[in-house]
């Protein structure tokens, strides 16, 4: 994606200058792709690489466990950073990348494109204006469907110490999206969740229809054989074999700092793939019900004998002792998380871009704030008590 924009649509107000991997035939291939190739890294010269061609900001884009290494490493040369989220996955990570932009003065941006979703922005902005008033409760299930759930069980993400899990890799988009919507901290947190379906506790479901088609030509190019050989990594391991480490399962209870409560639960192997999210307020309630298609090509769809899901969207708004409304929001789409990843380029890639009143762009405060609530959730898996986040913050200072 990020390739894609700096060396088209923005390529007059950024310029690509260098990629640095662990993987010399992923750098290839993405080189191959471009009109104009650029110096190649081993990621083993990166502070070399930022010296040499003089970088400015750095767009990291690696596992999730090794953010935190080149984030710092970024803003200690001098660049300001936009990484991938989650920001890093447990506490000291975090402290070592908030400590860093205390003492370089530099910027980190989380790419939490979410925040950039039509919907999501028209939802900020009634609950702003106090069309339901004061917030009590936010209730927000999370369906990733068998096809694009099962993705996180064939790499890297199903092991724990790489990705922090679910709650911090992927639904740490939601987190942040409840803390911007409300513009509040959350406070304490309990949680339960399990491996139900995926791992040696699914294995009877059948391999077959879950594996990933590795004769795709992009997969090929990047996982296949000669990037294998490379570095071990294989894209397409089996979703029920030993070695899954993560929850497939998990629902979540979040207290805010002024009182409001947050309902959560993330489902990874249901039949179609959105999410329902509803506030409930003093003055009434507004609704959100969304079915995705981003993951599921219709060929997909086909070749897994599974059923395509239209796009749909619908934002309502209920106020006491009146009709529903529903609410028209200009510029959604059904790709590109729901239009998001334009809007977000648009505003991260182009330094004179015009103010956001919005405060879409994520900083590094914001990154921990919604870590703070999935590495909380797990706390509470392991305890099996709620967790005040004060006991996390004393490891992630100025959080």
């Amino acid at each position: 994606m990020f390739v894609r924009a700096l060396t088209g649509e923005h390529r007059g107000t950024s310029e690509l200058v260098a990629l640095a991997d662990p993987n010399p035939v992923r750098i290839a291939v993405h080189n191959d792709r471009l009109d104009r190739p650029v110096p190649a890294y081993p990621a083993g010269a990166f502070a070399e690489m930022i010296e040499r061609e003089r970088v400015d900001v750095v767009i990291v884009c690696t596992v999730d466990r090794y953010h935190d290494e080149y984030i710092v490493a970024a803003l200690e040369a001098g660049c300001d950073v936009l990484t991938e989220k989650p920001m890093t996955i447990d506490a000291q990570r975090c402290a070592r990348i908030l400590d860093a932009v205390a003492r370089t003065g530099r910027r980190v941006q989380v790419t939490f494109n979410y925040r950039y979703n039509p919907l999501h922005e028209a939802v900020k902005r009634i609950l702003a204006s106090g069309e339901i008033g004061e917030v009590g409760s936010v209730h927000f299930e999370w369906l990733l469907d068998v096809r694009h759930g099962a993705d996180y069980f064939r790499r890297w993400h199903r092991d724990k110490a790489d990705s922090g899990g679910l709650l911090v890799h992927k639904a740490g988009h939601h987190f942040d999206l409840v803390n911007w919507w409300l513009d509040d901290d959350p406070t304490s947190v309990y949680a339960d969740g399990r491996l139900f379906f995926y791992g040696t506790a699914g294995a009877g479901h059948g391999a077959g229809k879950f594996a990933i088609d590795m004769g795709d030509p992009d997969l090929a190019a990047l996982y296949g054989e000669a990037a294998v050989r490379a570095d071990g990594y294989r894209r397409d391991q089996d979703v029920f074999a030993p070695g899954v480490t993560i929850e497939d399962d998990l629902a979540v209870m979040v207290r805010y700092a002024r009182g409001a409560t947050l309902t959560y639960h993330l489902t990874a192997y249901a039949p179609w793939e959105g999410y329902r999210i509803a506030f409930n307020g003093s003055r009434g309630r507004l609704e959100l019900d969304v079915t995705e298609t981003d993951h599921v090509s219709a060929e997909a769809a086909d070749s897994l004998k599974g059923h395509r899901e239209p796009g749909t969207a619908s934002l309502r708004l209920r106020r006491f002792f009146g009709a529903p409304v529903e609410v028209p929001v200009e510029g959604y789409r059904r790709e590109g998380h729901g239009g998001a990843d334009v809007r977000m380029l648009a505003q991260l890639l182009d330094p004179d871009a015009p103010p956001d009143p919005l405060g879409r762009s994520a900083d590094a405060a914001a990154g921990a704030r919604a870590l703070l609530v999935g590495l909380a959730a797990n706390e509470s898996i392991i305890t099996g008590r709620p967790v005040r986040t004060a006991e996390l913050k004393a490891g992630i200072v100025n959080a």
